[in-house]
């Protein structure tokens, strides 16, 4: 190959770098002259620039700013890479963040802190861990940020003298925090555990506590959107036998 031609494909390799540049700088023009053009004062927000997990450590490569328009940034954002990382200590995520998503103050611990559970209960929930198995804790479909119902069984004497067994629904939409040691809420792999840690209030941390010791608590996993509290009823062995045909038709259905 003659030296001129090496010469010009390098040249070309330049100038094609050169205009992708020139081509960036202008569309980041044109977006904030649109913005002004429309009334609207831009500024400019942090996002991840990279996909982050519970716990990891913040830090300039894995942030970035963009254009945002000034009147709508939400509440807890930052402006820049600079105020995001500022203070004693570095930061870590509490939750998953996707790329170009809004880094907030909700969603990162404060500088220095340790991305731990006390850093991400909601202000006085308390958290609570209670014993499970491969079938009471769901066969290993729960996972961090689910919403469960918690169901005490119980067996006591009656005053004929035979045991009488019942089933009651302790706890509504209780938030799991995490499995076992694990607070990801990226986790997907099923994982059978030995104990479940919840967010509860402190009466129901007493609720639990009680409860432990008084039967054999298991999990109920609910629908995602389905957070509301619904009537509930003890369910005793004479129930078990007792449905109607409407019951098994709502089944099937």
């Amino acid at each position: 190959m003659r030296a001129n031609t090496i010469v010009m494909i390098v040249l070309a390799g330049i100038f094609g770098v050169l205009a992708v540049v020139l081509v960036n700088i202008w569309l980041a023009g044109q977006r904030n002259a649109l913005a002004q053009s429309n009334g609207v004062q831009a500024g400019s927000i942090v996002v991840a620039a990279m996909p982050l997990k519970f716990g990891d450590t913040l830090s300039a490569d894995k942030l970035r700013e963009i254009v945002w328009p000034a009147g709508a940034v939400p509440a807890g954002a930052f402006k820049t890479v600079k105020e995001a990382l500022a203070g004693n200590g570095s930061r870590q995520a509490l939750q998953p963040i996707s790329v170009n998503e809004p880094i907030l103050a909700s969603k990162i611990t404060g500088a220095g802190q340790r991305a731990t559970l006390s850093a991400v209960l909601a202000e006085g929930m308390k958290a609570v861990s209670i014993r499970v198995n491969d079938v009471l804790g769901v066969a290993g479909f729960v996972f961090p940020g689910d919403r469960v119902d918690i169901l005490l069984t119980r067996t006591v004497r009656s005053d004929q003298g035979a045991d009488k067994s019942f089933v009651d629904v302790l706890l509504q939409s209780v938030k799991v925090l995490a499995v076992d040691q694990v607070a990801d809420e990226s986790k997907e792999n099923p994982q059978v555990v030995k104990a479940v840690t919840v967010e509860v209030s402190t009466k129901d941390a007493q609720k639990l506590t009680l409860a432990a010791g008084a039967g054999q608590l298991s999990l109920a996993l609910r629908q995602v959107a389905g957070s509301k509290g619904e009537t509930t009823e003890r369910v005793t062995l004479a129930d078990l036998t007792g449905d109607t045909p409407d019951d098994v038709a709502k089944r099937q259905a």
